[in-house]
């Protein structure tokens, strides 16, 4: 290829419609796109940069063909919420493991592996137990590998940001436990910046960063700011949180997925870090009340 060449798996997840945006627009880089679906083909933007592949992850041969060439690979598939033919241990970890596995045949040279702040293969709740089986899956592929744990990501499409915009327009929005859980939200360029430091100077070994946003905030708190930049107020009430794990319990057991206590303990979960990885990445957050007038400043102007 012309250029060095940065390969995405789960580009067409909101963080990775971002990443491609950020990736198209520099000018030493060549892009390769992985989904698993045409339907996902079809919202990856348009560029001479970017090369699109539908591959499923399970077809090892056509995977490692897609990865060939890559110098990084930034891995974003994975879910939060199960539904029937989807588990934490398929999405997250061995969705991981035929990555990693495809990148090792076709020499990919570094692994970004993003992750949540949380994870580990030790915790007691599920999603941020796969969440560290698949860390550790790319730490032991034997490719020098970079872990970037992240909170609750604002930026558009991501369900951070549409999680505020419904509890802004809802007007009396019910938040679990009243929102008294501290979050550190990260605008989703930052996280892109990240991705493109991290990609273009390649560690040779393993590391683990925690990126969060420069500001912790209680989520009420953060429902209540919102609404001022959408130009409107909210009055938060609360639902208390072992109720909602109830309900929760009830409703997943008769969809068969969907909201369950475990994602409602990820969700009100402290966001706490002990080193903010900003500095070690060179670059610099965008402050709170920047990313909220990105989202919502457009709702006062209407």
């Amino acid at each position: 290829m012309a250029h060095k060449a940065i390969a995405v798996t789960g580009a067409n997840s909101s963080v990775g419609l971002s990443l491609l945006e950020h990736l198209a627009g520099a000018d030493d880089s060549d892009v390769v796109a992985v989904v698993r679906s045409e339907r996902a083909a079809a919202s990856i933007p348009r560029s001479p940069r970017i090369s699109t592949h539908v591959v499923p992850y399970e077809d090892h041969e056509a995977l490692a063909g897609a990865l060939a060439g890559a110098e990084c690979l930034v891995h974003l598939a994975g879910i939060l919420i199960e539904w029937p033919g989807t588990s934490y241990e398929s999405a997250n970890v061995g969705t991981a493991a035929a990555v990693a596995r495809a990148a090792a045949t076709a020499g990919v040279g570094h692994l970004v592996q993003v992750s949540v702040v949380g994870a580990s293969a030790a915790s007691p709740n599920r999603y941020f137990r796969t969440k560290g089986q698949a860390e550790a899956v790319f730490a032991d592929s034997g490719i020098p590998t970079t872990i970037l744990r992240t909170p609750i990501l604002l930026g558009p499409g991501t369900a951070g940001a549409a999680a505020l915009a419904r509890l802004v327009r809802a007007g009396r929005p019910r938040l679990l436990g009243g929102g008294a859980y501290t979050m550190r939200p990260l605008d989703v360029d930052d996280l892109c910046k990240a991705l493109v430091a991290i990609c273009r100077s390649r560690p040779d070994t393993q590391v683990v960063h925690e990126l969060v946003g420069p500001e912790p905030i209680e989520y009420r708190t953060l429902v209540e700011r919102a609404a001022r930049h959408a130009g409107t107020r909210v009055s938060v009430r609360s639902t208390p949180i072992a109720v909602a794990k109830v309900g929760a319990w009830l409703r997943s057991r008769l969809r068969g997925g969907g909201v369950t206590p475990t994602v409602i303990d990820v969700i009100t979960m402290d966001e706490h870090v002990e080193r903010n990885a900003d500095t070690a990445l060179g670059i610099e957050l965008t402050p709170l009340d920047e990313t909220l007038d990105k989202l919502l400043g457009s709702s006062r102007a209407r």
